[in-house]
């Protein structure tokens, strides 16, 4: 019996190349509307798929392929007699390749100038039903639903006389599955945002391989990186790549937590990072000021880290970051110049990422074993709180600045956290520790003397006056904290006591 492939697709890249060797096979084709029209174009022979159903397609294409003469030649069982014999009885015939992709949905709700009602109408009803019916029968359907296996589909052809392995069909209904649900995981997603609905009872998105990894955090572990459809353009999943290695798992991890960090500034600045903590941002006039700042924020964790800025690279700053050895350099771009100097070092990672594009506000995704946490993106800046100074002494305007940067800054460390600044730079972090003071002692202790005269912030509030006196002690001449504590008396007092002068914002940062 002569073999059927039903072709429907949106995205026509290769089909007609693929589709004609199909008929060279033996192969008929039926085939719907712009495909149908795209092939008999290019010379295919094709039959229409009112021929098959005996019934016009209607309701602005709505409704062509959801038919029993279409469905029952998909869903029929070969080695069930019943069902061919429920086929043969109503002239219904077997359809055994089905080529289908789905109406262009992301691509209508990524145009800013779409419609609602456009968004609808490219939700594809029919599409999805006959690859559902033909991966669910694919020990006897082949569903391909991807251009990119147009190839590999071919060839066994050839090399099994014409029948596709069991196992192949079963890879490409598998596939169809993935493809279908991630369609109408973006439909859910956009409709869900629609309404309004900030926790549904059903949490459906969907991602697209970006690329392999070598490996994950650890050599052992296998890893991929994974791309949001309509995720954040400001993101590492969008960066693109201009020189240098392939990224690791962990570089990935570093440059998003670099990048998070300087979205939060708009003057020149450089942040390094270094297991996804900042390990130095440096603020400047000019990009080489706030690298050298960075860098001389802690010249010993920068070596190796991944540094982010949101200034083009010139010349006179790549040729400071060639001197030691860098990871991953993120920027809006590079210039030529700085772009000559960067690439003589063979394995350096160079990206751009375009700054320029309003940031989204993303949820943000966690997994734990058996489950996942979702919250949204911790957004929230020091121009969005109202600040208290409790203290005596008011920070001067000096130290009201820097105690900003810091406050910026404290945000994207790891809890328990403290940040030390002065003079437009980190000069102590103290990161992700069991108690507070143990972070404080940390930052003071890398700031040595610098630590007279600064500045320090911190990510929750001081359940007891031991991180005030310790700051009063290295000479910490103003603080910022959310206050709320039961005993923030205590801390004002000591504050007092040392002539500290203390802000209150009413808001942690934690960063589990």
């Amino acid at each position: 019996m002569k073999k059927r492939a039903l072709v429907s697709v949106s995205d026509k890249q290769g089909i007609v190349p693929f589709v004609q060797q199909l008929v060279d096979m033996g192969v008929e084709v039926i085939s719907t509307g712009g495909t149908k029209r795209e092939l008999e174009k290019a010379g295919v022979d094709v039959i229409g798929i009112e021929d098959v159903t005996g019934f016009p397609e209607m309701m602005d294409g709505r409704v062509k392929t959801l038919h029993p003469n279409i469905h029952g030649g998909l869903l029929g069982v070969r080695e069930n007699e019943e069902h061919m014999s429920a086929l043969k009885q109503q002239g219904i015939g077997l359809i055994d390749f089905v080529i289908v992709n789905l109406y262009p949905f992301q691509s209508t709700i990524e145009n800013p100038d779409s419609t609602f009602d456009d968004a609808i109408e490219n939700i594809d009803i029919g599409g999805p039903s006959m690859i559902r019916s033909a991966a669910k029968n694919h020990n006897d359907v082949a569903i391909i639903v991807d251009s990119a296996d147009y190839d590999v589909v071919l060839q066994e052809l050839k090399e099994f006389d014409g029948e596709l392995p069991n196992q192949r069909k079963r890879k490409l209904a598998a596939k169809a599955f993935r493809h279908t649900a991630a369609y109408d995981a973006l439909i859910g997603e956009y409709l869900t945002k629609q309404v309004g609905e900030d926790a549904p009872e059903k949490m459906t998105i969907t991602y697209n391989l970006k690329q392999m990894l070598r490996y994950g955090e650890n050599p052992h572990q296998l890893a991929a990186f994974y791309e949001r459809p309509l995720g954040n353009p400001t993101s590492i999943a969008h960066a693109k790549q201009l020189h240098g290695k392939e990224l690791s798992y962990n570089n990935i991890n570093d440059a998003d937590a670099a990048l998070a960090v300087i979205r939060d500034f708009h003057s020149p600045v450089v942040a390094a990072i270094k297991h996804m903590n900042p390990c130095g941002v440096g603020f400047g006039e000019s990009l080489v000021d706030a690298y050298t700042k960075a860098y001389e924020a802690d010249p010993m964790s920068i070596f190796g880290g991944v540094i982010a800025t949101n200034q083009e690279v010139d010349e006179e700053t790549a040729l400071k970051m060639k001197e030691i050895f860098l990871e991953i350099i993120i920027a809006p771009s590079f210039s030529d110049e700085a772009l000559e100097v960067l690439t003589q070092k063979k394995n350096i990672r160079l990206l751009t990422v375009n700054l320029a594009t309003n940031q989204m506000t993303e949820q943000r995704i966690t997994t734990v074993s058996g489950g996942a946490l979702m919250q949204e993106t911790d957004t929230l800046s020091y121009e969005d709180v109202e600040v208290t100074i409790p203290t005596d002494r008011k920070p001067s305007d000096r130290e009201l600045e820097q105690i900003k940067l810091a406050w910026k800054v404290v945000k994207h460390v790891k809890s328990n956290a403290i940040v030390l600044a002065k003079e437009d730079q980190t000069i102590g972090i103290g990161a992700g520790q069991m108690n507070r003071v143990g972070a404080a002692k940390i930052a003071i202790e890398q700031a040595g003397d610098k630590a007279d005269g600064c500045v320090m912030a911190s990510d929750a509030f001081f359940p007891m006056s031991d991180t005030v006196e310790t700051a009063g002690k290295a000479g910490i001449r103003a603080i910022i904290q959310p206050g709320g504590s039961k005993r923030d008396q205590e801390s004002i007092d000591m504050a007092n006591e040392y002539g500290i002068a203390m802000v209150f914002t009413g808001v942690r940062h934690f960063k589990h």
